[in-house]
């Protein structure tokens, strides 16, 4: 996905403001199985999907929850450490070779101080991201794991084909012996 379409899909930028974002960002490469945030650290970087897919988890008892998916122009940072300027609880695993936009948010924060709209542009960010985690948090406390998983079937199928099923058990909050179990009900 290109910048300018992630971008705008966050917050429409008049052209001469998209420029100057954009000036901040370039592009990385990381292959399969890097981490690209980590927890227990306050995050200097956040980062926009171009190409591939990424999780998110915590650790807990020698075991990692995975609590998020990112794809294709999902943006990728510590909200903990882009709010609060706190360390963040969260590591972030490429699941693919991945192609990401960076930006530091130090530079970021400048350009919030200099342009209005960018700094309307990170409000937007956060207040999506807010209502993403809602939607989250809801899900899992007040549907069964056999509705979260045909939830996730349904607003997200490429991920059932491009995650690894341990993966996603976690994400549903069930081991991987019930998710064998749910998927062979439903077909």
């Amino acid at each position: 996905m290109h910048i300018d379409a992630i971008i705008n899909q966050i917050y429409p930028l008049p052209p001469h403001t998209l420029q100057l974002l954009k000036t901040q960002v370039s592009e990385v490469s990381h292959p399969k199985g890097h981490i690209l945030l980590r927890a227990n650290r306050v995050e200097q970087v956040m980062y926009f999907i171009k190409k591939g897919i990424v999780r998110a988890y915590s650790e807990y008892e020698d075991n990692e929850i995975t609590f998020w998916f990112g794809k294709e122009g999902d943006p990728v940072l510590s909200m903990k450490s882009y709010v609060l300027k706190e360390k963040g609880y969260e590591h972030i695993e490429l699941l693919e070779d991945c192609e990401l936009y960076e930006i530091e948010v130090a530079q970021l924060e400048a350009l919030f101080h200099q342009d209005i709209h960018i700094a309307n542009w990170g409000r937007r960010l956060a207040e999506k991201e807010l209502i993403k985690t809602e939607e989250r948090f809801i899900s899992r406390q007040c549907r069964t794991a056999t509705e979260r998983y045909k939830e996730l079937m349904n607003e997200s199928p490429h991920l059932l084909q491009r995650v690894q099923l341990g993966h996603i058990a976690s994400y549903l909050g069930i081991t991987q012996v019930s998710l064998s179990r749910i998927r062979a009900e439903i077909r």
